[in-house]
């Protein structure tokens, strides 16, 4: 939880939004898509989905989510652009970098947003909007003039949030939203337009009378608890007046690792097989970065216009090596199908999926006097960080080599966790290391001149920073 936030109105949160940060990052690596409409896609396919539209593809109409068919229909020139997760983290620490310049207390809320605290600040900084203007500025000299991003300032993360989003009100990008003026900026949005507010919930406020947002702000906290069917409308009572709910830190209550199967992949059981143990693989390499241990996972296979299948596994010991998953998930697999004489990875399906949960910390797992599941989670870790220091393909386990690459590496927009991991012996849980091997391309290849020549700059600009921080403070 952010520090002296709480329960208090004059408190000073920023929040810092990327504006379509994966394509942005793309148009900034590559001259040749600058200020012309691109959609980010996941991989090569005709029928890919965009997952980052540019700017200028917005302006199109082009909206996350969109098929390329679709989009060539509203925008013909329109250029795809395969995504390259491993390059957008780099920006992502790159940014968490800069912001930690200004504060010590910053908090990545994903890969493309992040909240700082200034409220112990006010004696450092007398002027919040010129600092964003600065921290726009570093971060441009950072990352490039093409990566842009949005800042609003408010007493509360959500409000600093939703200062983010009021874009007709932000010339330079920059908003603070106050007890002066938060009115003003209610009155010129929808129920929809708050983080937050989809169709079901504002349907919900509607059915009691309230229809805008400025409505529920001057609602009161039992009647928004009554629309909301319980604490969560206490929650949005508190968001509207100042008060931080949004800022608690949480461990993890679940991990997933989920892929849409290709056309080719459908029709190869191979592929899929090797698609799964990918899927736990990238799932192991997690819950050893952050030193955890599973006890249930669900999988689920989804099929194209076909009901999907899954099943739940629980287990009293914890694991957490990816060949024990997958065995435990194919035994289940094998039981469904000698049962219903049916095989589950068929040329229909089109989704698959692991999630796993239900963990216990390892320095808490228990071992048998003569278990020799000691030495093997000891030299997982071992491999792990040999890949760390030497590059993921290494080593290999044997699994691991069967269709390596059938799974391409992703990224979504949620939570960024996973770039931060524990060091050993560290009692109190704090991060302070990053994970290494997520800012490893997934296929073997050269490093092109251009992002070394981007490394380069960024380094010297780096040096800049280091430079200028102490006049910023002044």
């Amino acid at each position: 939880m952010l520090n002296g936030s709480v329960n208090n109105p004059h408190a000073v949160i920023m929040y810092i939004d990327m504006n379509s940060f994966f394509a942005s990052c793309e148009q900034q690596e590559n001259k040749e898509l600058r200020g012309k409409p691109i959609g980010v896609i996941t991989h090569p396919s005709e029928y890919a989905c965009v997952i980052a539209p540019s700017t200028e593809a917005k302006k199109h109409g082009i909206k996350t989510g969109m098929r390329l068919p679709e989009c060539k229909v509203l925008c013909p020139e329109m250029i795809p652009v395969v995504a390259r997760p491993y390059i957008y983290r780099h920006y992502h620490l790159d940014i968490l970098n800069v912001l930690n310049f200004y504060c010590d207390d910053v908090k990545a809320k994903s890969i493309d947003e992040a909240v700082m605290n200034f409220t112990s600040y006010k004696l450092v900084y007398n002027d919040f909007k010129k600092l964003a203007r600065d921290i726009k500025d570093d971060l441009a000299g950072m990352c490039g003039d093409y990566v842009k991003c949005s800042i609003g300032i408010a007493p509360n993360s959500f409000l600093a949030k939703l200062a983010t989003e009021i874009k007709s009100e932000q010339k330079d990008g920059i908003l603070e939203l106050t007890p002066d003026n938060l009115d003003y900026y209610l009155n010129l949005l929808k129920l929809t337009d708050l983080p937050g507010i989809a169709r079901a919930n504002a349907s919900r406020l509607e059915r009691i009378g309230i229809r805008t947002p400025l409505q529920m702000r001057h609602s009161s906290e039992s009647l928004l608890r009554k629309a909301f069917g319980g604490v969560v409308g206490n929650y949005w009572y508190r968001r509207l007046h100042f008060q931080e709910v949004d800022m608690y830190e949480s461990g993890y209550k679940a991990m997933s690792a989920t892929r849409m199967v290709s056309r080719d992949q459908r029709q190869d059981r191979q592929a899929m097989e090797s698609l799964l143990i990918s899927l736990c693989t990238r799932l192991e390499q997690r819950m050893v970065k952050q030193k955890v241990f599973c006890r249930a996972i669900n999988f689920y296979i989804g099929y194209k216009d076909l009901p999907g299948w899954e099943t739940n596994i629980k287990f009293s010991q914890p694991l957490q090596d990816a060949v024990e998953m997958r065995r435990y998930i194919e035994q289940k697999m094998h039981v469904f199908e000698q049962s219903r004489e049916y095989t589950l990875l068929n040329n229909k399906v089109d989704r698959l999926g692991v999630v796993i949960s239900n963990f216990i910390k390892s320095r808490y797992v228990e071992y048998g006097l003569f278990d020799n599941k000691m030495k093997q989670d000891t030299a997982r870790v071992t491999m792990y960080n040999i890949k760390d220091k030497y590059g993921r393909d290494i080593v290999r386990k044997a699994s691991e080599t069967v269709r390596a690459y059938e799974m391409r590496d992703a990224i979504g927009f949620g939570s960024a966790k996973d770039f931060q991991i524990q060091v050993p012996d560290n009692k109190i849980d704090e991060p302070t290391e990053v994970n290494q091997y997520l800012l490893q391309d997934d296929r073997p290849r050269q490093v092109p001149k251009h992002v070394l020549a981007l490394r380069e700059r960024k380094a010297k600009a780096l040096a800049v920073l280091q430079q200028n921080t102490t006049n910023h403070n002044i």
